[in-house]
C-alpha cells in the first residue's frame, strides 16, 4: 500500500497530471481528447498518462476503434483515508493544545475576588 500510495502522490504532483484527473472525474477521454488543452505532442501526453497509469490512478479499455482512458476511483479513496487519517490525529493534538492554553490562561487570570469584604 505504501508503495502505491508513493506513486500516486508523485504522479499527482505534475500539475498536467492533476488537471487530467480532474477532467477523468466527468467523463473518460481519448488520449486525443486529453491533449486538446494542452501545447503538447500526443507523446507527451501519453507519457503522462502511462505514469498515472503505472499509479493505479487510471486505466485504458478498448471500445470499437476507441481507447477510452477512465478514472479508477477507489485509488482516491486509498489516498483519502491516509489524509483523513492524519488529519484526525492533527486535530487531536489541536484540541490538546487548546486545552493546554486555556488551563495556562485561567492560571494567570488567577483565582476572583469577591466584591466587598466582610466586616
Amino acid at each position: 500500500m505504501a508503495d502505491q500510495l508513493s506513486r500516486v502522490f508523485a504522479a499527482l504532483a505534475d500539475p498536467t497530471r492533476r488537471d487530467m484527473v480532474a477532467r477523468l472525474t466527468g467523463a473518460d477521454h481519448t488520449v486525443g481528447e486529453l491533449a486538446e488543452p494542452y501545447d503538447v505532442s500526443l507523446q507527451a501526453v501519453s507519457k503522462h498518462l502511462k505514469v498515472l497509469e503505472d499509479a493505479g490512478l487510471v486505466s485504458r479499455t478498448r471500445d470499437a476503434q476507441r481507447r477510452p482512458v477512465h478514472l479508477e476511483a477507489e485509488v482516491l479513496d486509498l489516498m483519502t483515508a491516509w489524509i483523513e487519517r492524519y488529519r484526525r490525529r492533527a486535530e487531536e493534538r489541536f484540541a490538546r493544545l487548546d486545552s493546554v492554553l486555556a488551563a495556562m490562561q485561567d492560571d494567570a487570570e488567577g483565582p476572583t475576588q469577591q466584591e466587598g469584604t466582610a466586616s
